[in-house]
């Protein structure tokens, strides 16, 4: 019987330490927070040049994987929160608005981002969603989101060129030549 009780006993104890490596591996391993100057400049496309151009932009906070102490920013792991002083109205008349922006959640410690209130912002038209750069790596897009108040967040998304290449399909004919896997 007692061995019986030793068994489960390291059995349940092995899963349990499994599943608190595995949160951490999920939350803050491989994560790094990232400051204004790390993050950049928010830059929106300009309806009329189709360029990026850069808005406005404080209390600028961002978030994003690294491995082995160097940043993956081509990666969907990409998530900003900033506020600028510039009015929707004058965003929606000067950028690109992207109607296909999905929001994508992340880590809960990074508390500024809410990826479920701008998804819900944006189905009710109280956010507008704003192209930034298109294929800042091949098949990713940096998508922004602004609300009335001045709040904004970014991040990045699969566009039709990720979708098709990491679903093992044929690009779009628009889509620039994918690049070469590496051996």
């Amino acid at each position: 019987m007692n061995a019986t009780r030793l068994a489960i006993i390291a059995i349940l104890g092995s899963g349990l330490l499994a599943g608190v490596g595995m949160f951490y591996l999920q939350s803050y391993a491989g994560w790094a927070e990232l400051d204004a100057a790390q993050v950049g400049e928010i830059q929106l496309q300009s309806v009329e040049t189709g360029n990026l151009e850069p808005i406005l932009a404080e209390n600028v906070k961002g978030l994003d994987t690294v491995r082995e102490g160097v940043r993956l920013s081509g990666a969907i792991s990409f998530r900003a929160c900033f506020t600028t002083p510039q009015s929707l109205a004058m965003l929606t008349e000067t950028y690109v608005i992207a109607d296909n922006a999905e929001p994508l959640t992340t880590v809960g410690w990074f508390d500024c981002y809410d990826a479920r209130e701008v998804g819900r912002a944006l189905e009710t038209g109280e956010a507008v969603a704003f192209r930034g750069a298109e294929n800042i790596s091949y098949g990713v897009d940096r998508m922004a989101a602004v609300f009335p108040d001045g709040r904004g967040f970014m991040w990045h998304q699969l566009n039709d060129c990720g979708e098709a290449l990491f679903a093992g399909d044929t690009p779009p004919e628009t889509c620039p030549d994918a690049p070469e896997a590496e051996e």
